[in-house]
């Protein structure tokens, strides 16, 4: 069982953290997504595995991808699932303990939100570890109800939390700038927006629904 599996997406590059210090953890296999797989190469990481049609590389491009991969897979553009959706099921099928996503948003708008509501997804939601979908200035999230204990990060000083089904039950906040005590909200409010820790750690618990959480910087 691989430990990590970071995952690079082909969104755009500028919106692509610094990925040398994810790049230096031993404990991670890599995968790539169509131009991620370029984008990977460049940065000088060569992933386990990359998927997608490819449609969007050029034959120079394709020929380097084939040259340095051991292991691809390559569908036809016309499918069911997107190549972002293949990638996320077969790292959750090798059950690690952490799955991260990069260059999963940007660009084109439909694109940003199908990766993003990938996390809410039958088999992600299933999943004992931990996703993150990181890109320069955030980092996301999904949780069902329970109670969690987050660390702050100096990085990524606000944190939102934002209802992803009709109602979340019963939200508290402790260790944060605006504490709330077992408040019920509902899809699209903005009571949760822009918090911030005021503490090295923070507690957040909920009692129903499914609860976003973005940490982001300006």
């Amino acid at each position: 069982m691989e430990k990590k599996i970071y995952i690079l997406a082909g969104g755009p590059p500028e919106n692509v953290p610094d990925l040398a210090p994810y790049a230096e953890d031993k404990q991670a296999a890599w995968a790539g997504v169509d131009r991620g797989v370029l984008h990977l190469l460049k940065q000088g990481i060569i992933p386990e595995m990359a998927f997608g049609d490819f449609d969007s590389v050029n034959q120079e491009e394709w020929g380097w991808i084939n040259r340095k991969l051991q292991h691809i897979r390559k569908f036809q553009p016309e499918k069911d699932e997107t190549d972002m959706e293949l990638a996320l099921m077969w790292a959750i099928s090798l059950n690690p303990e952490v799955i991260r996503i990069f260059g999963a948003t940007g660009g084109r708008l439909d694109h940003a939100f199908t990766n993003v509501l990938l996390l809410v997804h039958e088999k992600v939601l299933q999943f004992k570890g931990k996703i993150e979908m990181i890109d320069r200035q955030n980092r996301v999230e999904m949780f069902l109800p329970g109670t969690y204990t987050i660390e702050k990060i100096d990085a990524y000083p606000y944190v939102s939390f934002l209802p992803l089904t009709e109602e979340v039950e019963g939200i508290s906040l402790t260790g944060f700038k605006y504490p709330l005590e077992n408040r019920h909200i509902v899809r699209g409010t903005t009571l949760c927006v822009s918090n911030e820790l005021i503490r090295d750690f923070g507690t957040f618990s909920f009692s129903s629904g499914i609860l976003m959480m973005v940490r982001s910087h300006d």
